[in-house]
């Protein structure tokens, strides 16, 4: 019979090796890492990137980033917490900035400790956190820099109760709900209030 039980993830280092069969080769992970993920304004490597800023800013302890799950992020409390990003820029070539805009629909979650979704369509977490690359300069733009980030906290609650199947929201509709604007700094003390 197969184990096809949840795979243990160990926290990998950069150093590990490619092998062909037991040949260990000449490039490792890192080279992998360097080439996949060095774009940190494209918008889905952002999006972790943002979802790894906030981990650090609560002080969640979380070995490896666990995807598709039903929420990004969960405090020692077990406050469920959404991560959003967005930003003014792109890689690529603009003739504009982007617009700032967040997805907030609802969702049959999918728990990925028993790989089954929910009945029902829902917001899964307990709080948002927005996340806005602010800069606007291509020049000088550098998403490892936390001074070029804001964010806005806001209780699940209120989207439910004021967009409830709304499944996107620009910056103006956000700021309409009064989120707790703040920087990176002051994130974990802004959730513990």
């Amino acid at each position: 019979m197969k184990d096809l039980k949840a795979i243990t993830v160990t926290p990998k280092t950069g150093g590990e090796s490619f092998l062909d069969y037991d040949k260990k080769l000449d490039f490792k992970l890192i080279n992998f890492w360097s080439w996949s993920q060095s774009n940190l304004l494209s918008n889905s490597l952002r999006g972790v990137l943002a979802e790894f800023i906030v981990k650090t800013a609560l002080d969640i302890k979380s070995d490896y980033r666990l995807e598709w799950d039903a929420y990004d992020l969960e405090t020692k409390n077990g406050l469920k917490i959404e991560v959003k990003s967005s930003a003014y820029l792109q890689s690529w070539k603009q003739t504009t900035f982007s617009k700032i805009s967040f997805d907030i629909s609802p969702k049959k979650g999918w728990n990925s400790e028993t790989n089954e979704y929910a009945k029902v369509v829902e917001r899964q977490s307990d709080f948002y956190i927005f996340c806005i690359l602010k800069h606007q300069d291509k020049r000088t733009v550098n998403p490892l820099n936390l001074n070029q980030w804001l964010f806005y906290l806001l209780p699940t609650q209120i989207l439910n109760e004021q967009k409830p199947t709304q499944k996107t929201i620009s910056l103006n509709s956000l700021l309409k709900l009064n989120p707790k604007e703040c920087k990176f700094d002051d994130i974990k003390n802004e959730m513990s209030s």
